[in-house]
C-alpha cells in the first residue's frame, strides 16, 4: 500500500505545518493570557513538545485580535519554547468583547475534560498505530500504559468469560468474516493481530 502524500501548507522553524493558520509568528512576540487558568506540567510540555517535532504543527495557536493574546495554545507556546522553536503557526481570530474572548479561553480547556475515553476503541487505535509503524510515543500515551489497558480489557473479557461458562456451545464462524489486517481481538489473556 502506498503512503499518503501530506501536503504541508508550510514550515515554521524547519517544523511541517499542516493545520490551517493566518501567519507563521516569531515565538517570542506571542503574548499569553495572564489569566488561562490551565496549568502545563511538565511532563505534558515534553509530550507535546515531541508530537509536535513527530507530526507537524496540527493546530495552530490562536490570538485574540482584540486583546493581542493567546486563546488556544498556551501549551503548544510552552513545548515550542522548550524545543527552541523560534516561529508557530498563529490563527488570528477576533471577538467581540474580552468576556467572549475569556468564554472561548475556559471553554477550550474545560470541553476537552468532559470528554469521555472508550477504552476498546483506544486499545484498537493502538494496534492500528502499532501496524502502521508510527512510535506510540506520538498518541501521547507510553508503551506501558497502552500495554496496562490492553491487560485490563483481556482481564475484563476474561472475568465475563468466568461468569457465562457455556463449554458445550458450539459458535458458528459467520459467512462474512469482519476481521481486516491489523485488528486486534482479546481473547482472555491473549491479543491476537490479523496480519
Amino acid at each position: 500500500m502506498a503512503k499518503n502524500e501530506t501536503k504541508r501548507k508550510a514550515t515554521a522553524a524547519g517544523i511541517p505545518v499542516y493545520c490551517a493558520h493566518d501567519a507563521i509568528v516569531k515565538t517570542s512576540e506571542l503574548k499569553p493570557n495572564p489569566k488561562n487558568p490551565n496549568k502545563h506540567p511538565q511532563e505534558q510540555i515534553e509530550k507535546l513538545g515531541e508530537i509536535i517535532r513527530g507530526n507537524g504543527w496540527r493546530q495552530p495557536i490562536t490570538v485574540s485580535t482584540l486583546s493581542g493574546m493567546i486563546v488556544k495554545g498556551h501549551g503548544r507556546l510552552l513545548a515550542a519554547q522548550l524545543e527552541e522553536l523560534d516561529e508557530v503557526p498563529v490563527d488570528y481570530q477576533a471577538y467581540e468583547s474580552e468576556a467572549a474572548e475569556l468564554a472561548d479561553l475556559t471553554a477550550d480547556n474545560k470541553i476537552a475534560e468532559l470528554a469521555e475515553m472508550d477504552d476498546e476503541k483506544l486499545v484498537q487505535i493502538f494496534a492500528d498505530i502499532d501496524a502502521g509503524g508510527i512510535d506510540i510515543a506520538l498518541t501521547g500515551y507510553t508503551e506501558a500504559e497502552r500495554d496496562s489497558l490492553a491487560d485490563a480489557l483481556a482481564g475484563a473479557v476474561e472475568s465475563e468469560e468466568r461468569e457465562d461458562p457455556d463449554e458445550d456451545e458450539v459458535i458458528e464462524p459467520p459467512e462474512d468474516p469482519v476481521s481486516k489486517r491489523g485488528d486486534v481481538w482479546i481473547l482472555g489473556r491473549h491479543r491476537v493481530m490479523c496480519g
